[in-house]
Parts: C-alpha cells; sequence; structure tokens
C-alpha cells in the first residue's frame, strides 16, 4: 500500500459526520474514567467504549509496563524493541477510544515486563513498590480521575503483573489524596474505586476465588451515531495490538454488559452508576450563570446535529461562557474543577473546528533526522467557516522559517509516558482559527512524528556469533548503515582476540561463555538504531549501544539433515545452522515431497498455525514411525495445536497457560531419566547446561500425554508442585516425538550455552 493509499484508507474510517457526532458526544459528561492495568492490551476496551461514546465519560489509561516481555506475532522484534512497538500500537489503540494514556513505565527496564508471573509480591519487588506507586500517583494527580477501576482482579491464579496493579489501585487512591505523600503536584482525591465484577480466568488465567458482587452495571449496546456495538468499536481498537494477535469480530447480537464492584468511595448515599453522587455537567461545578449559560449553548450544538453551520455559534458561545467562567471561579473552585473546564475548552475547541469544516493535515519529510538536519514541513488545510493561520511549534527543535525543523541533539525517545490525542508534543502545528466571533487554537501533530537518530551509528551483521569449537567455522563480519558515511569501523576486542578484514579469529582456548565487544566508528562508540516499520504504526526507532556478541560453545553435533520449519516467531534455523548442523527451511510442499531426504524435522513456535501445517501433520506422522525424528517447540492450545491430530500420539498442551509453566529462569531441574539419550547422545548434559537462563524456564506446558511418551524433567516454581510437561520424548514406531516447551529459543538469542547442547541432543536421530 502506497503513503496516499494508506491516508486514503485511514480517512475512510473516519468521515466528518463521525467526527464532529464524537466530538459533541464528549459534552456529555464532566466526569473522569481511568482503567488501569500492567500491559499494553489490559485495557477494557468495550466497555470504555460505551463510557465514552455514549456516555461522553472522558477516559485515561494508566498502564505499568511496555509488554516488553510478551509474545509477537507478526515479527520478531523482543525486549525493549517489542516494547517501543506495542507503545505504538497502545497509542492508536487509545486514539480510537480517544483516551488519555500515561505509563508507570519511563524508560527501559525500570518497571519493565520482566515475564510472565504469578505474584503480585514478586511483581512489586522486582519493580520497586515506593518507585511504582509515586509514579502511579503522580499520573492520577496529573490527569485527575473521579473513579479508577483496574481491568483485574489481585486474587491467586491471576499474572502477577495485573495483582500488583490492581494492589496498587487501593494503594493510589489514598496516596494521590495525601498532602504528605512526596509528589511535586496538587493532591487529588479520587471519589471512586470500582473492580471488575467478573472472572478474569481463561485461556491464559485461572482466578481462584470468585469475583465480588456486583454493584452496578455498565450497559453495552449499540452507538446510534455509528451503528457500531460498542463491543465492536472496542475490537477495531483492540485491532491495533497486532503483536498480541487481538482484534476479533463480534457478531451482531452478541454484546455484553458490564458489573463493577464498588470497592472503594468517599461519596454517601446509594451507587447505582458510575456517574452517581458526581457533578455531572458544567452548572454542577459551581453556582455560576456562566456555566449555566454554557450548558444550554452546549444542549442547543447538540440539538442541531449534524448541521454545522447552526452548531458553529452555539458552540462559540459554549466556549466563551467556559472561558469566562474561569475568571469569576473561587481558588478553591478552580482546584477542585479547573481541570474539567480546561477539557472543556479543549472539547469545544475540537467541535468548532469540525463544525466549521476546518481541516488541518500536517507531515513532515524526512521522517528520521539526523541531530542537526533540517526537514521540511508540508500543512494541507480547507479553511471551511472559519479564518485560519498555522504556525509551527518546534518545542526543543530548530525552526527554520516556519517551514522546516532542525533536529536537537536529543534522541527521540522511544518510551515516551504520556500520550493525549488532543495535546500533542512538540514538534506540531498549531491551528488558529476564528468562528462566530470566536477565537480558538488547536494543536495538530503531524501524521509521522519526526525522529531524531544517533549522529553516529552502524549495524554489526552479524550482531551476535556462534562458534562452537567441536565444529569450527570462519565467522565473516560487516558493518553495515556507517554513519558518518566513510567512518573506520574497529571493535574493543578481548585480549588476544583478532579481526582482520573483518574477519573475526576466536582464540583455540577460549574459554566457553559469552564475550561482548563495542563497535568503534573512527574510534567513536557507535549505536545501533532499529527502525520500527509497520503498516498499522507510524515509524517509530530504537537506539542501543552497537555491540558484537560472541558465543563460545562446546556442542559435539549428530549426523544429521534437519528440515526446520519455522512460524517466523523465532531465529532457531539460524542457531542450529550457526552451530554446525545441516538446516534446511523448505515450504510445506517441498518439505512433504522431500520429507524421506531428512533425519529430522523441527517445527518452530506457533508454526503449526502460522505455516498452517495441519495438513502436513497426518505425513509427518507417517514418517516418524517409518524412523523420522520430529521435534516439535511449544505451542499454545490455540495455534491449531489438536492433541489428537497434530502430534503423532496424543499429546495436550495445557490450560489456563497460567498453570502450565516455570517462570523462574533459575528454577531447579530434576531430571527424571538421567540415562535417557537426550541427556547423553552426543552430548552428555550437565548441572551447568541448566545454569545462566534468560527471563523463564519454559511456557504452554503438555498438560495430558499418550503413554509413549517419557517426561523427562520435573520443575516448579516457588510454592507449586513440580510440573513434568516441559519436555516429553516418545518413541513411535521406528522414530521418535520430542516436544519440548523449554523456552529454547528465547535461550538461543541469549546466547545460553546448555540450550544450544540440549537442541543438538535433541535433533539427533533415535
Amino acid at each position: 500500500m502506497t503513503p496516499d493509499q494508506s491516508r486514503i484508507a485511514a480517512e475512510r474510517t473516519a468521515p466528518r459526520i463521525v467526527r464532529l457526532g464524537q466530538a459533541l458526544s464528549a459534552l456529555r459528561s464532566v466526569v473522569g474514567f481511568m482503567n488501569t492495568g500492567a500491559h499494553p492490551d489490559d485495557e477494557h476496551s468495550a466497555m470504555l467504549a460505551a463510557l465514552r461514546y455514549r456516555d461522553g465519560i472522558a477516559l485515561s489509561y494508566a498502564c505499568s509496563t511496555r509488554g516488553e516481555g510478551g509474545q509477537n506475532d507478526i515479527g520478531r522484534e523482543s525486549g525493549p524493541v517489542l516494547g517501543t512497538l506495542r507503545t505504538a500500537e497502545m497509542e492508536r489503540a487509545a486514539e480510537v477510544l480517544d483516551m488519555n494514556l500515561y505509563w508507570l513505565s519511563q524508560r527501559p527496564g525500570d518497571i519493565h515486563d520482566f515475564r510472565f508471573s504469578k505474584s503480585g509480591t514478586e511483581t512489586l519487588a522486582k519493580w520497586g513498590r515506593d518507585r511504582t506507586l509515586s509514579r502511579f500517583v503522580h499520573i492520577v494527580r496529573m490527569e485527575r480521575p473521579d473513579v479508577i477501576c483496574p481491568t483485574f482482579l489481585d486474587v491467586p491464579g491471576q499474572h502477577g503483573h495485573h495483582r500488583a496493579m490492581t494492589e496498587l489501585a487501593h494503594d493510589v487512591f489514598a496516596a494521590a489524596a495525601d498532602p504528605g505523600f512526596d509528589c511535586d503536584l496538587p493532591v487529588w482525591e479520587v471519589s471512586k474505586m470500582y473492580l471488575p465484577a467478573w472472572s478474569g480466568a481463561g485461556q491464559a488465567y485461572d482466578d481462584d476465588l470468585p469475583p465480588p458482587p456486583a454493584s452496578l452495571m455498565v450497559q453495552g449496546g449499540v452507538d446510534p451515531l455509528t451503528g457500531w456495538s460498542f463491543e465492536r468499536i472496542g475490537q477495531q481498537s483492540r485491532a491495533f495490538h497486532m503483536t498480541q494477535a487481538m482484534g476479533r469480530w463480534v457478531p451482531a447480537g452478541e454484546e455484553r454488559d458490564f458489573a463493577l464492584h464498588l470497592a472503594a468511595t468517599r461519596l454517601s448515599g446509594a451507587d447505582t452508576a458510575i456517574t452517581d453522587k458526581l457533578p455531572r455537567s458544567l452548572s454542577d461545578l459551581g453556582d455560576h450563570v456562566q456555566l449555566t449559560k454554557a450548558d444550554q449553548a452546549i444542549a442547543r450544538a447538540c440539538d442541531a446535529f449534524p448541521d454545522g453551520a447552526a452548531i458553529s455559534p452555539a458552540t462559540a458561545e459554549g466556549l466563551q461562557a467556559v472561558r469566562a467562567a474561569q475568571e469569576v471561579m473561587s481558588q478553591a473552585e478552580l482546584a477542585r474543577h479547573g481541570h474539567r473546564l480546561q477539557r472543556a475548552e479543549r472539547q469545544l475547541t475540537r467541535v468548532l473546528m469540525e463544525a466549521a469544516g476546518l481541516e488541518v493535515h500536517a507531515r513532515v519529510h524526512p521522517v528520521l533526522l539526523r541531530p542537526g538536519d533540517t526537514a521540511s514541513v508540508t500543512v494541507e488545510k480547507r479553511a471551511g467557516d472559519a479564518a485560519v493561520s498555522t504556525s509551527l511549534i518546534s518545542g526543543n527543535w530548530g525552526n527554520s522559517g516556519g517551514n522546516a525543523l532542525i533536529a536537537p541533539d536529543r534522541l527521540s525517545d522511544p518510551y515516551p509516558d504520556t500520550w493525549r490525542p488532543a495535546c500533542p508534543d512538540a514538534p506540531c502545528i498549531e491551528v488558529r482559527f476564528e468562528v462566530a466571533g470566536v477565537e480558538a487554537v488547536q494543536h495538530v501533530a503531524f501524521e509521522t512524528p519526526p525522529r531524531v537518530i544517533p549522529a553516529v551509528s552502524g549495524r554489526v551483521t552479524p550482531s551476535a556469533v556462534l562458534v562452537n569449537r567441536a565444529a569450527p567455522r570462519q565467522i565473516d563480519l560487516s558493518v553495515r548503515e556507517i554513519t558518518p558515511h566513510g567512518s573506520v569501523p574497529s571493535f574493543d576486542l578481548p585480549a588476544g582476540w583478532d579481526l582482520n578484514d573483518m574477519r573475526l579469529n576466536v582464540p583455540e582456548d577460549a574459554a566457553p561463555g559469552v564475550y561482548e565487544a563495542r563497535l568503534m566508528l573512527d574510534k567513536e562508540p557507535a549505536d545501533t538504531l532499529t527502525r520500527i516499520e509497520y503498516p498499522h504504526v507510524a515509524t517509530r526507532t530504537f537506539v542501543a549501544p552497537a555491540t558484537l556478541r560472541v558465543c563460545v560453545l562446546d556442542a559435539v553435533l549428530p549426523e544429521v539433515k534437519i528440515a526446520y520449519v519455522g512460524g517466523g516467531n523465532d531465529r532457531v534455523g539460524h542457531w542450529m545452522r550457526a552451530m554446525g548442523l545441516h538446516v534446511e527451511e523448505p515450504d510445506n510442499e517441498t518439505l512433504l515431497t522431500s520429507l524421506d531426504r531428512f533425519d529430522t524435522v523441527v517445527i518452530g513456535i506457533f508454526a503449526v498455525r502460522f505455516r498452517k501445517l495441519a495438513p502436513v501433520m497426518s505425513r509427518l506422522r507417517t514418517w516418524v514411525e517409518q524412523g523420522g525424528t520430529l521435534v516439535t517447540l511449544y505451542h499454545r492450545p490455540w495455534d491449531d495445536w489438536d492433541p489428537q491430530a497434530i502430534p503423532p500420539r496424543m499429546l495436550e498442551i495445557g490450560a489456563p497457560s497460567l498453570r502450565f509453566r516455570v517462570t523462574n529462569a533459575e528454577a531447579e531441574v530434576d531430571v527424571l531419566q538421567p540415562r535417557h539419550p537426550l541427556f547423553n547422545t552426543p552430548n552428555t548434559i550437565e548441572a551447568a547446561d541448566w545454569n545462566g537462563w534468560d527471563k523463564e524456564r519454559g511456557l504452554y506446558f503438555a498438560k495430558a500425554w499418550d503413554e509413549a511418551y517419557t517426561p523427562l524433567v520435573a520443575l516448579h516454581d516457588p510454592d507449586e508442585p513440580p510440573l513434568q510437561g516441559a519436555l516429553l520424548s516418545g518413541d513411535i514406531g521406528d522414530g521418535r516425538h520430542v516436544h519440548c516447551a523449554l523456552n529454547l529459543h528465547h535461550q538461543m538469542e541469549a546466547l545460553t550455552t546448555g540450550a544450544f547442547r540440549l537442541m543438538a541432543n535433541m535433533v539427533a536421530k533415535r
């Protein structure tokens, strides 16, 4: 799709009449509602859609992590790079809901998605409880919501990150109102806190306790403006979480209501609706004639929809009245309600712009700039019924004549801590316009915001190298994307190592382990720039020190021909070749027609689903029975894994998945069958091979299996019974099937030596 085609497609989803109707709907309420969660995609999208577009409630979402420890269904980004991508996805999802977005995580590694956790206590210990609460209080005092509502319950069986955020929601309810709490913003009293009165159990989680009783119901239903159900609007938002495979069609007639439990309140009396006992309109904010005038003008504007010519003067009058009210209200009134009036100003300005037919688009070229580079700015505008002028707000960027930006020395932040659709960060375009005799100002973001990238950068290829002393090979390196052009690359190598003509020579006596060397360009430390470019999000960048990582390995290799069938979510085929194994990566048809050429077939994570392997598996079953070795890496139950049809014999993956994983990367491994070939041929797997694992031991363990399979290891998280479904081996006819739910593909990327040695044994012939 060309850039112009993308713009046309985006425009088609938001015609002016819908934009105008949705802008007017925000004027129905002055209440603020903050949803809280631990990850991008934890927001309760359908309920939020109903609150915003039916009830006019102002939405915000406080999210603790960037989701950098999660899965990735669309690519191989992981760690902070995945966190950068998921940040962009969350912004697009929030945009659909017209929702402010706040992150507790402000930089990679602070309040981060370290892996799946089963404990809120463990989570807060890793995040730093005081640091996390302090950031949460800052967010609440900045946004000033009337209501907060976590998405999940703090109960055993729920993700520890979810539990931590729900526990902290109780604490922030008190701390945000405490003048003694160390925060540089004025105190704010949240009026109510709700919890979901439904279970969060499902494919992943398994709440051990029942949900609390419902205090009230938030009705679902259909949006009268668009005809979409609020469920579908929610899914339009969730569909931007593509890395998590979100977005599903909700059939007509399957709309839900949403039960909430009142967990804390500062208000007295019955509570039958979220807005009970809260100010519902501007005139509820104080006994001022200007507030009454504003409400009356808003009512006329709403009644006039969709007649823009009639909406404009009523909106202009309402905007003047809101401004006048702020001049006469007391300091105490403004302390309590000033943010509502400022929000009403922004909302009325948006309505005025849409009603007048004023349209402004801004682009910058190029999008990626080095410090000191200049980008041209293009502004398209249709004035409609407004008198309009535009100017460039450059912020910390340089401004050359108002139609060009000069990139600063500071790199763009991959983890911006705040995103508000009505208040874009600089650089942006300021639109000043006049309608019906009233002046207003609106800031418009660039369609793709510019990004500042490093002045000294290069990409080491490959950036991670495996040197197997049992299968020595020549390591050729290259440095690409060198900036400044013509710079001479070098590496800060360990003593005794050598690099001639970009050919790496590792001493024969180098001890097994992982070594790192920084890339230097003209003797200056260089960074690596990762561009994140997908059609559903604007271009993002992540910058990290440019390093070469070398893993020196001792692994004896079996003499086998391997077919690797990956789903695009791992690089196991690459790493097996790096070990020195003979590996091909055939397509499905080639695999079927040439299967007898291979001794071993390895199926990567999620590949049954993404490679559509179900039709291939019956042939593989026969091939295994005739003597082939099949290795399957972990799959989720929803990855088209039919326990009766996919593996050679029945093998069921456990659900909910929380019950069938070991999250502690250092969990003790009990080898149940120490004499089994997988631990002895061709390498002897020793205790040291289980050391130094990263992130977790494994996930999506098998729950049940045919008697042909033998469990080879048992392992468990603290205070839990041992699980035996992490590594299974079954002799099937004359062949063998090994199912491995240990997190081997991630360990290979992390250059964990034991993972390579175990893989060498798994692919060996029976």
